[in-house]
């Protein structure tokens, strides 16, 4: 596949909406729509190459016997879904910050510890380049509602059996179904 440009077609408050044009092996043209969270793509190489966009946080209970999961109403999809807490790496934070800052305010609960960080990974890539980093760890506290009225999420600590019932019932974000079954499974 080999790129030949990318066309900004429209600006919006959080995302940008692209066509990328390729010449395909068989030279034929194949243009390609994305959206970004960068609102400045100029090349092929910062399709890739940027910094991550947002953070996910796998988070276990103390016991590590429960996970924590999000049930919120996603606005693109019309209806509660699965996810882990996750958010946008705000201008000047480094991940660490953004974890626990997004972590308080979706659920209330803090970062106890920091057990693992998955590097940089693709969220949607059949439409967008949108970048996370996964920090995996344990919280505690008490559930508080998110401080967005604009998002509606029911936080909550679910065990491996749970978590299998949840699977069976609801929509689920794809990242955080993969997780979910392989941590539930016996």
């Amino acid at each position: 596949m080999e790129f030949k440009e990318i066309r900004k077609l429209e600006q919006g408050k959080f995302i940008t909406r692209y066509d990328i044009t390729y010449e395909t092996i068989d030279h034929k043209e194949k243009i390609y729509e994305m959206i970004s969270r960068n609102p400045n793509i100029k090349t092929r190489e910062e399709l890739a190459h940027h910094p991550a966009d947002s953070v996910v946080l796998i988070m276990h209970d103390e016991t590590g016997e429960k996970l924590l999961l999000n049930k919120e109403y996603r606005m693109a999809c019309g209806d509660f879904v699965i996810n882990f807490p996750a958010g946008l790496i705000d201008p000047g934070e480094d991940y660490e910050t953004s974890a626990r800052r997004e972590l308080k305010e979706e659920t209330g609960l803090e970062i106890t510890e920091i057990r693992d960080v998955i590097p940089e990974s693709f969220s949607a890539i059949g439409f967008s380049n949108e970048k996370n980093i996964c920090v995996v760890g344990v919280a505690a506290g008490t559930f508080t509602p998110s401080t967005s009225t604009a998002e509606e999420i029911i936080a909550g600590w679910y065990t491996k059996k749970e978590v299998r019932e949840l699977m069976q019932k609801e929509y689920f974000a794809a990242r955080t179904q993969a997780y979910c079954y392989l941590w539930s499974k016996e």
